[in-house]
């Protein structure tokens, strides 16, 4: 390389390595991070791409805009409360700060008293059971589906699984309840139709390799017209004169029932309608962290407590710590949404239409994660033109609309109130954009 060739004056490493800007970012980046970034700058001058002198800021700018994670906060303005795509549900206060104290060492598995090893989750057992008086005992585990399956492997491995036809579900990415279970092992043995099963159905399905009845809430979908199903209680019934256990798979994490959504099953209702366990997700209703949560009989709990298969899909101290804090806090996120005030809605929405110059429109929200499929949670919006949508989602902070019939909705359902102001300002940048842009 000459010294007339321009690459002759890009920075070398150790020079760059000595900048304040690096020092600085030593406090937050790792030595891998900073280095790559380093070389990026370099790489990007010896292709011709930036000049030599340029090294020095881009790098500068690169390290000042990185962060240690790649995911971004969002706010969430689709008026869809339980989002998946958004992570489902925002952690209350409680939860966040106990995340934060479980963060470095706890006594996830120690009894402080009496230096020896204890039980893990107890305590997050105990809220759970204080929340839900119907179950004897309780288990957490890593999420929902593995609840299901650490069930059906611990009563039913290598036996039939009776389960009716619709409700063969396939939940979120493309898993399916069939693939599901026949994972653990155990063989389905489906019954009815897609829109009627009976009673006579279970019952002529009931052998000598019967391991289990199971119920699950085809809870993202509903099939209406000409159907028939088969109650908790009535499949109880059959469950205790087969000495059979029951599983009922909820799905939401609804505890107890809930006025705003009267045909969402819950556990409370479930356990006392005679299911042996319940199995359902932490992060929807609950309104809590990626859990999966079994409520239910004693003695079929210990048996999936004691399954190997236990360890693979045991809850963290992050998990357990969150989920607690959701159960003995006040109310989460998911919950003030669900039940957020009309009026209210209306009043912050008109406020923010006159900020940036949209029109409010009645909007319904929706549960969403699969909770209460169809029941419209009656709010307002505010429209904006369509192409204003993909500038909130790229603006900082970034915001999630929902874009419907030719317009970009805004619904503030999700919205904590006390990120009116900073959402104001988002839309009111990603509007002018587009006005400049014109």
């Amino acid at each position: 390389m000459t010294s007339a060739d321009p690459r002759s004056r890009i920075p070398r490493t150790d020079t760059l390595l000595a900048l304040p800007a690096v020092q600085d970012a030593r406090t937050t980046l790792s030595e891998h991070a900073i280095r790559s970034a380093i070389d990026a700058a370099q790489s990007r001058a010896r292709s011709g791409q930036i000049a030599p002198e340029q090294v020095v800021p881009e790098l500068e700018a690169a390290l000042a805009g990185q962060t240690v994670a790649s995911l971004r906060p969002v706010l969430n303005a689709t008026g869809v409360v339980i989002h998946t795509n958004l992570g489902r549900a925002p952690l209350s206060a409680a939860a966040v700060e106990a995340l934060l104290a479980a963060s470095g060492y706890v006594d996830v598995e120690l009894d402080l008293a009496t230096g020896v090893r204890s039980k893990r989750g107890v305590a997050t057992r105990a809220a759970l059971l204080a929340h839900c008086p119907a179950a004897q005992d309780a288990l957490v585990v890593n999420n929902g589906a593995a609840a299901l399956v650490l069930a059906t492997t611990a009563l039913a491995a290598g036996r039939e699984v009776v389960v009716s036809r619709g409700e063969l579900i396939e939940i979120g990415a493309g898993f399916r309840l069939p693939d599901l279970i026949a994972s653990t092992g155990a063989r389905l043995r489906e019954v009815g139709t897609t829109n009627r099963t009976h009673l006579r159905d279970y019952a002529d399905a009931i052998g000598p390799d019967t391991g289990l009845l199971l119920k699950v809430h085809p809870s993202n979908f509903r099939v209406e017209g000409f159907t028939s199903g088969v109650s908790v209680a009535q499949l109880a019934g059959l469950a205790r004169e087969h000495d059979l256990p029951l599983v009922v798979d909820l799905g939401s994490g609804l505890l107890e029932p809930d006025p705003a959504l009267p045909d969402e099953p819950d556990a409370t209702t479930a356990l006392t309608d005679g299911a042996s366990i319940t199995t359902a997700s932490g992060d929807k209703l609950l309104g809590g962290p990626q859990a999966g949560i079994v409520l239910g009989d004693n003695a079929i709990v210990g048996r999936m407590v004691q399954h190997p298969l236990a360890r693979a899909v045991r809850a963290d101290k992050l998990l357990l710590a969150a989920l607690e804090a959701t159960l003995r806090g006040g109310d989460a996120p998911v919950v003030a949404a669900l039940h957020a005030d009309p009026s209210a809605l209306k009043r912050r929405a008109t406020a923010l239409a006159e900020a940036v110059g949209g029109e409010v429109v009645a909007h319904d929200g929706r549960v969403g994660g699969g909770g209460a499929p169809g029941v419209p949670l009656h709010g307002w919006a505010v429209a904006l033109p369509e192409e204003v949508a993909a500038r909130l989602r790229t603006g900082e902070p970034a915001v999630l609309p929902r874009v419907h019939g030719g317009a970009c909705l805004i619904d503030l359902r999700c919205v904590p109130e006390a990120e009116d102001a900073r959402l104001t300002e988002a839309v009111r940048a990603a509007v002018g954009a587009g006005e400049r842009k014109a």
